[in-house]
C-alpha cells in the first residue's frame, strides 16, 4: 500500500496537475486552492520539491525570466499524476466511510 502524501506534497502535485509552474506560482496557487489552509514557506516548498523530484513525482522544466526574475519551472511527471490519483482515491474512501458512519449513527449519539 502506498503511504499517504503529506499535505505539502498533495498541494504541490495538485497545482502542478494544472500545468508547469515556478515556485512562487506554486505557493500562491496552493494557498488559493486550499482556501488558505496551505500556507507554504519558500524553504518548505523547495525542500518538498527536491524530495518530490528525487522520488520522480515532479521534474524541473527549465528556467525562464518571468516578472523580471529568473525562475525555475516544475512539472508533474507521469508518476506524480499517478501518486496524486492514488491519494485522491484514498481520501475519497475516507470521506465516503466517514459520511456513511455519520448517517448510520444511532439516535442520540451526538456528532
Amino acid at each position: 500500500m502506498t503511504p499517504p502524501l503529506p499535505p505539502t506534497a498533495f498541494w504541490i502535485l495538485t497545482v502542478l496537475s494544472r500545468g508547469r509552474r515556478h515556485g512562487y506560482a506554486i505557493l500562491a496557487e496552493a494557498r488559493e486552492l486550499s482556501s488558505g489552509d496551505a500556507v507554504l514557506k519558500v524553504p518548505t516548498l523547495y525542500s518538498a520539491l527536491e524530495r518530490l523530484a528525487a522520488d520522480g513525482l515532479v521534474a524541473v522544466d527549465g528556467e525562464e525570466v518571468s516578472d523580471g526574475r529568473l525562475r525555475r519551472f516544475f512539472r508533474l511527471t507521469e508518476a506524480g499524476g499517478k501518486a496524486l490519483a492514488t491519494e485522491l482515491a484514498r481520501l475519497q474512501v475516507m470521506v465516503e466511510q466517514g459520511s456513511a458512519a455519520l448517517r448510520e449513527r444511532p439516535e442520540g449519539v451526538v456528532a
